[in-house]
């Protein structure tokens, strides 16, 4: 799971924020919420290869976090308001998330 926080004041500051997020959509990420995508990955290895990747990306200003979960523990997520979002029925049974 990648979350973050950047900045969208200026008109390039918004730029930064598209490029990144549209990064993150080429690397295969799907929006769980604004601003936290989330990437089914097989295994440990791979979701910390994908966390490295996005780390070659990073935008100088705002704040970015990544977080590796299991299968199980996304399971275990609540939705306490709203529905599932279309892009994690995506996912089918590979649930191993990496954010």
């Amino acid at each position: 799971m990648i979350m973050f926080d950047l900045p969208v004041e200026t008109k390039k500051q918004r730029r930064t924020y598209s490029k990144f997020r549209k990064e993150l959509i080429s690397q295969g990420f799907l929006m769980l919420q604004y601003s936290i995508y989330i990437k089914s990955c097989i295994n440990k290895e791979a979701a910390q290869g994908s966390i490295n990747l996005v780390k070659r990306y990073l935008p100088k200003e705002g704040h970015v976090r990544a977080i590796i979960i299991t299968e199980k523990q996304f399971e275990k997520m609540k939705i306490l308001v709203g529905n599932e979002d279309k892009n994690i029925a995506l996912l089918g049974e590979n649930r191993t998330i990496e954010f």
